[in-house]
Order: structure tokens, then C-alpha cells, then sequence
């Protein structure tokens, strides 16, 4: 196993393979670097370095209970990149990720950040306000913190139907793949997923899209359940200075998994472009 040890002492797991141009990989919430799978064997059969990590509390990083924050995740993967001292690199983060991907790239990436990409992403901000008076109500995130506390078992496994669109009519429904969501949410420490609710949902990135000046490539599926497309991957868009934005009809929050031959090739062309 590859870790680094953290300025505070907390251990990230992170998986550094290939060689070529850089991706870096970061993972959605309350998951770990193995949900990239379908894209890191795709990029490594077509030459690319791909480093992907699993964030502290999550997967097989050490289950710290302090600083679960997005300000705290954006630094760990600015400590990672520069140990492993990579350059031009081309992030790319989905769902909570996504959010570590955009505060990195404004505020940690010292000019190492060539390319971002925000796959399903949380930004601009989730909970509704009088701000953000489209947004999800924060009874949806009490209910998320409720269920963590006291059913988490049971409630990663129920979370994967909406996840992958698989309660909707005429869905395709994978076994292994519900399997394998709630086999990484339980690897992962409690109070860290309990912790990176309020992480995910209430952090505004808005400055962070309006400071980013690389370009940001925003795709998200317009049957997302769990970060609906509105308030999200829309007015991410339109923040950002040199975005482009794609939609995918019917295509669920992870589509990484269930549509990432789609989802490959849009990636690999932003890439080369």
C-alpha cells in the first residue's frame, strides 16, 4: 500500500500508476478512489499517469476524526500532489470531488493545475438559503445526517438505487455494482461521512468558480437525483471563465459507473483538446 503521511499526521491512501501526462482522480462522498476503476484502466491502456487517493476517513486512509472539511480535503490533495511532485495536471472530481477539485485548483494548485474537470458535481452550493432559494432543503441533509448516525448499514445500500438511477422504470439493476458502492462506504469512518455531510452540502464554492481561469470541462446527467442539475452543473457553467458544459439525458449521479463509456470518451477529448 502507498501512503503519505499528512502535516497532521492523518495517513492518505493513494494509488500513483502509469506513465505519461498527469490525471488526478478525486472520489465522491462516502466513497474511495476504487469508484474511478472504469476510467483509471481507460486512461492507463491509452498512456497516461493516473493518481487517484482516497480522502482522509474514507477507504483505507486513516479514520481521522478531525477536519472534515473541503477547505481540509483541497489541502491534503495539494500535499499529495506536491510529494509525488506532479505538474500539469489535469484534475478531475465527481459529486463531493468535485468540490475538492474547484477550491484546490483557486486556491492550492501554485500552478500545477492544467485542466478540471466537475462530473456531478456539488458546486456552486447545495442547501437552499435565501441565497440559494432553488437549492436542497436542509431537511434532506438532516435526514442523510440521521440515517449515517443510526442506519448506515442499510442506508448505503438504499442510497445506491436514486445513485444509479436504478428506481427508475426499465432500469438495469447491477447487483455487484450496489455492492460495491456499499462495499467502499462502509470501509470508510463514520464520523468522517457523518462530518462530510455538512462538508458537501453547505460549502459555497461560487468564488472559486468565478477565480478559476483554466479551463473546466462541467458534465452532469439531467437525471441526477442526488445533486440535481439546476442548481449545480448550470450555474457552475456560468460562473466559470472558460467552462463547457455537457448534459446527458436520463443519465443518473454516477454515471461514472453506469455510463462511463460515454462519459471516457467526452473526458479523453477534453483532455487532448
Amino acid at each position: 500500500m502507498s501512503t503519505l503521511k499528512l502535516k497532521d499526521g492523518t495517513e492518505i491512501f493513494y494509488k500513483d500508476q502509469g506513465e505519461g501526462p498527469v490525471l488526478m482522480f478525486h472520489h465522491g462522498w462516502p466513497l474511495s478512489s476504487d469508484d474511478w476503476d472504469a476510467q483509471v484502466i481507460f486512461f492507463l491502456q491509452r498512456g497516461y499517469r493516473v493518481v487517484s487517493h482516497d480522502r482522509r476517513g474514507h477507504g483505507r486512509s486513516s479514520q481521522n476524526i478531525y477536519n472534515h472539511t473541503i477547505e481540509q480535503y483541497a489541502s491534503d490533495a495539494a500535499e499529495l500532489v506536491e510529494f509525488l511532485d506532479l505538474k500539469d495536471v489535469v484534475h478531475i472530481g465527481h459529486s463531493t470531488g468535485g468540490g475538492e477539485v474547484i477550491r484546490y485548483v483557486h486556491k492550492y494548485s501554485n500552478g500545477r493545475a492544467k485542466k478540471a474537470v466537475l462530473i456531478s458535481a456539488v458546486p456552486p452550493v447545495m442547501v437552499k438559503s435565501e441565497n440559494n432559494p432553488d437549492g436542497v432543503p436542509m431537511e434532506v441533509f438532516d435526514g442523510i445526517r440521521e440515517q449515517t448516525l443510526n442506519n448506515r448499514n442499510q442506508f448505503y445500500f438504499d442510497l445506491t438505487f436514486p445513485f444509479y438511477g436504478y428506481n427508475r422504470e426499465g432500469a438495469t439493476v447491477k447487483d455487484g455494482v450496489q455492492r460495491n458502492w456499499w462495499r467502499q462506504g462502509m470501509m470508510g469512518g463514520i464520523v468522517a461521512h457523518y462530518d462530510g455531510i455538512k462538508a458537501f452540502s453547505e460549502t459555497d464554492f461560487t468564488e472559486d468558480l468565478k477565480a478559476v481561469d483554466i479551463p473546466v470541462l462541467v458534465l452532469h446527467g439531467e437525471d441526477d437525483q442526488i445533486v440535481p442539475i439546476e442548481n449545480s452543473a448550470i450555474k457552475s457553467a456560468k460562473l466559470l471563465k472558460n467552462g463547457k458544459l455537457i448534459t446527458y439525458p436520463g443519465f443518473p449521479h454516477g454515471m461514472p459507473t453506469t455510463e462511463h463509456e460515454t462519459i471516457n470518451k467526452d473526458l479523453l477529448e477534453f483532455i487532448e483538446s
